[in-house]
């Protein structure tokens, strides 16, 4: 007892207090309370509510011999709603208002010094709160201690009910906490909303945090707020970043302020023969039918096309494929991505990397000698929409490929381009052919962190090539349509994650971790932007991973792929202070 405050060591001298108060602390916040009881004394802001600790705003008083509690903050420490405003305030059978001020109960009028305005707040008499609540009242022998108990209300049968527990009360700091919610409706009617406040998935500070949700139902009720208390206290288990490589999920971002000093991890470039990537970019904004880009070749090539319809009218992006063999020659797409049509530029390059890493099978055309035939038809774009495309295709032969953008109404026929003009670039994009493109790069992983460079110009340079319709060497800033091919052994244990270094970043990427192969979305929702705000990609299961990363149009390099320690594993292969389950 005396760790007690002075007021409740008063009220526990009797008998039958003691075994209130017991009672009273006994209730938890694990389930429903049949009583709420308040024990507070004059002239203290401290108070306990069924046993839990609570600070009141403003104290009870004693002002001419009549004890006043706060009719507000009373009322909702008892979990009594008060309706109205400064004019009338209703609050179960007592009614206030508060200009005068004057009370009545049931209709009755009070004496004048039930109801007073201290400091700008309004009190009421103990007596009298009691009586409108059908409470029940007891004061200490010195009558400066008193205990409110009150049943709270019963609610609307028909609202639904907000539940929900957490797996402990008392976490450590940077514990995850788990959420087993099981709101109900009492008909069964579908729970269309839920709204929480305070709820976090760890926390990283010490102190008491408060958990509330609200549910509504199909019919439109919603439920009283159900809450819980959580404390945080003792030794911190992880902070934000060794959580975050932990907890997060693939696409998800988090924070590391250090990023950008981590030891560049040396991977080694290997030379192999690749496809020629033909890049359609300039004019970027088409202002009229026209040749955008064209070039000829056989076997293998990848094709890359983001454009935007600047025409009065409707437009469609045709790529042609024209036989300049004497024999057929089969045309065939063995990948294809496509986002079209969108006014919305962040979007062109993640939707069509997503959907080409998605994309299986194949699909082909025969082109006899001397014929044209369109291998690539975007949807109809209206004035302002854009296109962005990329496609794998093999060609038997030679064939001569032409990205063109036609009015609606005009055919991709040979006629049609033999008459419209070949456009000129813009001066601030990118048009060419570029040999070999795909760059293999292999790394071991020696320490940790580490930061594999990919676009920075320097340790890996910009992809040469030739503009063909005006002779003009290029160099490919960004790498738009190149394909990476990186595998990296030693990432037993690793969480990489994608740190962007030139801008905004929206992509995809392909991911082999054994069995497992998974396209995976960057970032989950939005874009990234931030050096030191990189998105997680992946845990590995294995030891070695292999990533397939195309640069995304309309997205920036450099970036950094960034192997850091997960904590995951032991170093035994263990699981350590991980917490998986997800009701």
């Amino acid at each position: 007892m005396r760790f007690l405050p002075p007021f409740l060591r008063t009220l526990c001298r009797s008998p039958l207090a003691v075994l209130a108060l017991a009672g009273a602390l006994s209730v938890s916040g694990a389930g429903a309370i049949s009583s709420v009881q308040l024990q507070t004394a004059i002239d203290q802001t401290a108070a306990y509510r069924n046993g839990e600790a609570l600070t009141l705003s403003s104290p009870p008083r004693i002002v001419k011999g009549r004890t006043l509690l706060p009719l507000r903050e009373v009322a909702a420490a008892l979990g009594q709603p008060v309706i109205g405003d400064n004019i009338q305030l209703q609050l179960g059978r007592l009614s206030v208002d508060p200009r005068k001020p004057l009370a009545s109960l049931d209709g009755v009028a009070q004496s004048p010094d039930s109801a007073v305005v201290l400091g700008g707040v309004v009190y009421v008499s103990a007596k009298l709160l009691s009586d409108a609540l059908n409470a029940n009242l007891s004061f200490s022998d010195d009558g400066r201690t008193l205990t409110l108990t009150a049943l709270p209300p019963g609610g609307n049968p028909l609202a639904p009910q907000a539940r929900f527990s957490t797996d402990k009360q008392t976490y450590a700091p940077g514990e995850r906490v788990i959420y087993t919610e099981y709101a109900f409706d009492p008909d069964g009617a579908d729970l269309v909303s839920r709204k929480w406040s305070g709820r976090q998935e760890v926390f990283f500070n010490p102190g008491t945090y408060t958990v509330s949700l609200v549910v509504g139902n199909a019919r439109g009720l919603t439920s009283t707020p159900y809450s819980r208390t959580i404390t945080v206290t003792g030794q911190p288990i992880d902070s934000p970043l060794s959580y975050a490589l932990k907890y997060a999920d693939p696409g998800d971002t988090f924070a590391d302020a250090q990023v950008l000093l981590y030891p560049a991890l040396n991977g080694q470039t290997v030379q192999t023969p690749g496809p020629s990537l033909l890049f359609s970019d300039s004019p970027e904004a088409v202002t009229q039918s026209g040749i955008l880009y064209q070039d000829s070749l056989s076997g293998q090539a990848r094709l890359l096309a983001y454009h935007t319809n600047t025409l009065p009218g409707p437009a469609r992006l045709y790529v042609v494929a024209r036989n300049l063999e004497s024999r057929p020659v089969e045309v065939r797409t063995t990948r294809q991505g496509e986002t079209a049509p969108t006014r919305i530029e962040g979007l062109l390059g993640q939707v069509t990397l997503l959907e080409y890493f998605a994309s299986s099978g194949s699909q082909s055309v025969t082109v006899q000698p001397g014929e044209s035939v369109a291998i690539y038809a975007s949807p109809t774009l209206s004035s302002g929409s854009g296109v962005n495309m990329m496609q794998d295709v093999t060609a038997s032969g030679r064939v001569e490929l032409t990205f063109a953008m036609l009015e609606a109404s005009l055919p991709p026929s040979a006629q049609v381009l033999q008459q419209i003009p070949f456009l000129q670039p813009d001066g601030r994009h990118q048009r060419g052919t570029f040999p070999n493109a795909v760059r293999v790069i292999r790394a071991n992983l020696s320490q940790l962190p580490a930061r594999l460079v990919i676009g920075d110009g320097l340790v890996d340079p910009a992809l040469a090539g030739m503009d063909v319709l005006t002779n003009q060497p290029q160099q490919l800033i960004g790498n738009y349509g190149l394909l990476y091919d990186i595998e990296v052994q030693g990432v037993g244990g690793t969480a990489v994650a994608l740190s962007p270094r030139g801008g905004l970043y929206r992509g995809a990427m392909n991911i082999e971790d054994g069995p497992i192969m998974q396209v995976l979305k960057l970032p989950k929702n939005g874009a990234t932007s931030t050096p030191d705000q990189p998105t997680l990609l992946w845990r590995p299961a294995s030891n070695h991973i292999a990533i397939d990363f195309v640069p995304a149009s309309g997205s920036n390099l450099p970036i950094s792929l960034v192997f850091y320690r997960s904590g995951v594993r032991g170093d035994v292969g263990g699981v350590v202070n991980i917490k998986r389950y997800t009701p």
